[in-house]
């Protein structure tokens, strides 16, 4: 395993262990099959990223932003993560704090279109 892989994983370990409040409202949604079978991971790294959840077999990966996703440096900072996960063949959906906070049953049904392919 390169340092980069053994740094980049003890990160990834490190954020499950602290997902905000919104990733654990999500996850208890979405973890151990629960959303039709599909399996989901949490604070997964691809490439030189952690992403927030992926689901491997369909190459999708969830991003849940909160309130440090608004500065101009962060969302430069998301493009470019986007742009390298896009041209590596995932699909990216993101949701917002409040999204999952309010309407939690309107985020899982967008995720289960995502997964089904009913939704680009």
């Amino acid at each position: 395993m390169r340092k980069s892989e053994k740094k980049s994983r003890r990160f990834a370990k490190d954020l499950r262990k602290n997902m905000t409040e919104a990733e654990h409202k999500l996850w208890s949604h979405i973890r151990r099959k629960l959303l039709d079978g599909y399996r989901f991971r949490r604070q997964h790294p691809v490439g030189p990223f952690i992403v927030d959840f992926i689901c491997i077999a369909e190459k999708l990966i969830i991003e849940v932003d909160g309130a440090t996703h608004g500065d101009d440096a962060e969302i430069a900072y998301d493009e470019r993560r986007t742009k390298f996960l896009e041209t590596h063949g995932w699909k990216i959906v993101r949701y917002g704090n409040e999204e999952i906070y309010k309407s939690i049953d309107d985020v899982l049904d967008d995720i289960y279109a995502h997964l089904k392919g009913l939704k680009v």
